[in-house]
């Protein structure tokens, strides 16, 4: 690989972790760059999943105190993300490439309109706790269906994943957006991986090691920038971000 190829596909995953431990979405930054290099489509996608995972985590790393008391709601949506990551990626490697192009843009739509409700959302939320007595979020089948299907869409393609996350999470969810970004953050580091894993294992040959090692070392130091000044933005301010990038993603998934 040539020098300045491979200096475009280490910025592209520095930047993409930063932009992914914040909100999300960083592959919109890195898959143009590997297609505008001329990789096919499908080892793109691949092996900006792959690369991607150490940036993963790092951000999950720098959300860590975030994440303190989650365990009964991470108990009962880890095992949706994978279930749905294996799903995910499977199908990618099946259906055709348009098979989500639909209801994708769709699904982001409606999760950017949820991250901008969500303080009123979560509001009545806690008033229903409050009255119910209850001092635990409710997972209920919605929630755990929600995060499935997000976990399917991340092991498929994930761009905007973040936003879906944050979007469906916000609304079941009684806690800070940035301990609702600490959950995203380790959910799609768990999609990702086990897409990872899955995709090495069935399909190897899809595969490019010089872009997975170049896209990894730059997405892990990104990550841990991105969580650093994510964990300091005010919650107006996250949220800003969040729904100015679901926006983007919105955009770019319709007119491409």
């Amino acid at each position: 690989m040539q020098v300045l190829p491979g200096l475009a596909i280490a910025a592209a995953g520095a930047s993409a972790g930063v932009i992914n431990a914040i909100v999300g979405s960083g592959s919109l930054i890195t898959f143009p760059v590997l297609l505008a290099l001329g990789y096919p489509p499908l080892t793109a996608n691949i092996s900006n999943n792959i690369g991607l995972v150490p940036g993963g985590v790092s951000g999950t790393w720098g959300y860590r105190r975030e994440l303190s008391g989650q365990r009964p709601v991470l108990r009962r949506l880890i095992p949706m993300s994978v279930l749905g990551s294996i799903t995910g990626a499977l199908l990618l490697l099946r259906l055709p490439p348009a098979a989500f192009e639909a209801i994708v843009p769709v699904l982001i739509g409606i999760a950017v309109v949820l991250v901008l409700i969500q303080p009123r959302i979560a509001s009545r939320a806690a008033s229903r706790r409050a009255r119910d007595g209850r001092t635990a979020a409710h997972i209920g089948p919605l929630a755990m269906g929600a995060v499935l299907l997000a976990g399917m869409y991340g092991g498929y393609f994930g761009a905007a994943q973040g936003v879906l996350l944050i979007g469906m999470l916000g609304a079941v969810l009684v806690e800070s957006l940035q301990v609702i970004n600490a959950i995203k953050n380790l959910l799609t580091l768990l999609v990702n991986s086990i897409a990872a894993v899955t995709f090495v294992v069935v399909a190897p040959q899809e595969v490019d090691w010089a872009v997975v090692v170049l896209i990894a070392a730059g997405s892990l130091t990104g990550g841990l920038a991105g969580a650093w000044v994510g964990r300091r933005l005010p919650a107006r301010v996250l949220r800003g971000v969040v729904v100015v990038i679901g926006l983007i993603a919105m955009t770019r998934l319709l007119t491409t």
